[in-house]
């Protein structure tokens, strides 16, 4: 074996983890996202050291789906490239979660929610991953088009088949996670975990029921974006401003590519915000980011926060709020 684990890693176990919902499961409060940085774009030995980092130190959930990249699938085919070289015989100590929703493949089966693309969906992952199962499978996006039913009972056969063994649902309205839920309880496959955005700066799952119906219901819940992209860290609060009083975004930032994060997005009233933020958290000895993940993680009903990370380093700093 090229990877030995520190014997350590769970010595805090019960300040990192936190039961999921009502069920018997545990999540560390920081979980690792594959959404960025363990693409076929991305060195390998740099997410085999973030993935090593991680596992040491507790964090036992790997979070991906189908087209996590780039390109689509290769967030995947690093997860099996891990499998083999390091983390076979730890499968047992991890809990690995992908999903489907958006678009995979092209075509009307590559996409949305139906039965067939869901389930065509997880066999390809599985094969991506080298796993035989996933410990949860999602619900990537609610689908207004097909019916509940088929999304809903694919996620039931999907579990019968032994190929996840809990399920969950991402960024479906209130409406449509209370329906989930009972569908889903009623036939003995309860809803493990909704996992949606809630930060800061997008507070939407708190404003709209769906938190505190997670809360009152056994549900888990997972916030994925804690930090909105790097907006809640100390990546640009030292932007100067141009002669407008807009601020000059710096042309190393992930703003600057524009892919996720929009240069318009950044207004004066936004920075003196997160400058506001910022000195709150210096008043509590704490960075932006650490504020703004605890800030989650106090909410009723949280269980765990996905996070990214391009570097060890950054990967640590998140790391200070399970304790």
């Amino acid at each position: 074996m090229s990877y030995t684990p520190s014997p350590n890693r769970y010595d805090q176990s019960d300040q990192i983890y936190r039961r999921c919902g009502r069920s018997g499961v545990l999540l560390p409060k920081v979980s690792l996202g594959f959404w960025h940085n363990f693409g076929g774009v991305d060195p390998y030995e740099r997410s085999r050291d973030i993935t090593h980092y991680a596992f040491d130190h507790g964090v036992t959930h790997f979070d991906l789906a189908n087209n996590y990249g780039p390109p689509y699938g290769s967030a995947e085919q690093t997860l099996g490239r891990l499998m083999a070289d390091d983390f076979r015989p730890f499968r047992d100590e991890l809990f690995i979660s992908s999903k489907a929703g958006y678009d995979m493949w092209a075509g009307p089966y590559g996409n949305w929610g139906s039965r067939k693309y869901l389930m065509a969906s997880l066999d390809q992952s599985l094969q991506r991953m080298g796993l035989d199962y996933v410990d949860l499978f999602y619900s990537h996006r609610y689908d207004p088009e097909t019916p509940l039913e088929e999304t809903l009972q694919a996620l039931v056969d999907i579990v019968r088949a032994g190929k996840a063994l809990y399920v969950g649902i991402s960024r479906w309205p209130l409406e449509a996670l209370r329906f989930a839920d009972e569908y889903l309880r009623s036939r003995d496959v309860p809803l493990l975990i909704y996992q949606g955005r809630l930060n800061l700066l997008d507070r939407e799952p708190l404003e709209d029921g769906v938190l505190d119906y997670c809360a009152e219901h056994g549900i888990g819940f997972i916030s994925f974006s804690p930090l909105a992209q790097g907006l809640l860290t100390d990546r640009y609060l030292s932007c100067d401003t141009d002669a407008e009083g807009k601020p000059i975004i710096p042309q190393d930032s992930r703003m600057a590519k524009g892919r996720f994060l929009h240069p318009d997005m950044l207004t004066p009233e936004l920075l003196g915000q997160l400058r506001q933020w910022n000195d709150e958290a210096k008043a509590k000895d704490q960075s932006l980011a650490e504020y703004a993940l605890r800030w989650i993680l106090d909410q009723r009903g949280m269980t765990s926060v996905l996070v990214g990370a391009s570097s060890v380093a950054q990967l640590e700093r998140n790391l200070k709020v399970m304790m």
